[in-house]
């Protein structure tokens, strides 16, 4: 059942949004079956980054980072269950304040990615293993704008980093999976120095744990989850670390 909010979006507007989410059951099944998700059969646990962000300051306190991997439903959800992630944020970044709306991010005429920030513990998790995680459960880096049914500049691949070091670390990830041929096709994820993270409204917020069954998530997105689960079983937790239990 999608949330009171998302009723008040016009019909078009849920046609083509919502992260496909607003598709109707049997009109999902015969659209989403012929467009699989990385996470549903070719996930697969790739190297992890030579290089890695391990300076003096990640030793102390939690740093940050946002990913745009597709919908944010799913990307929130994996890493919602991240040990060492202390909070996933669905959000926009790319584009301005004025236009990080839903409606309007919509279009794919804002310059907005649909993005999470992640804020992590580095005593606990690295940012490699955050990277390495992204790029083998998360989504498919190849799709240029966008993943799997959902289509527009708003679902690209994108990392925003916010320090140097985790810049050169993922340009430096993205050329050694590349050089290792590990994708069919080249990654066209972008790298780019975070300029604001704008968190979506909270109807988004926590969307996999708060509607399993949802069509739309039950096909692309809750595979990612079990991936991680089965490919890196030893950075797994099963409760999910939800933006409601962090904020209340």
């Amino acid at each position: 059942m999608l949330p009171a909010r998302s009723a008040q979006l016009s019909s078009a507007r849920l046609r083509i949004g919502l992260c496909g989410g607003a598709l109707l059951a049997g009109f999902a099944g015969s659209l989403l079956v012929h467009e699989p998700s990385l996470a549903g059969d070719t996930a697969q646990r790739l190297p992890p980054p030579t290089l890695d962000t391990r300076s003096a300051a990640e030793a102390h306190g939690l740093q940050t980072i946002v990913l745009a991997g597709g919908c944010f439903w799913g990307v929130q959800g994996v890493f919602q269950h991240t040990a060492g992630v202390v909070s996933a944020v669905s959000g926009y970044s790319g584009g301005s304040k004025t236009n990080a709306q839903y409606e309007l991010v919509s279009t794919g005429t804002t310059g907005h990615a649909e993005s999470v920030e992640v804020k992590y513990d580095p005593k606990r998790i690295s940012y490699g293993k955050i990277l390495q995680i992204f790029f083998s459960v998360v989504h498919d880096p190849t799709q240029l704008n966008r993943q799997g049914p959902d289509t527009g500049s708003q679902y690209r691949s994108a990392i925003f980093t916010t320090s140097d070091a985790q810049k050169k670390a993922a340009e430096a990830y993205i050329a050694q999976l590349d050089a290792a041929k590990v994708y069919p096709r080249p990654i066209v994820t972008k790298v780019s120095a975070l300029q604001a993270f704008y968190p979506a409204e909270s109807y988004h917020q926590d969307y996999l744990t708060l509607h399993p069954s949802q069509p739309y998530i039950a096909y692309n997105d809750l595979p990612k989850v079990e991936n991680l689960k089965k490919l890196f079983a030893e950075n797994y937790q099963e409760k999910p670390t939800l933006v409601r239990s962090v904020s209340n």
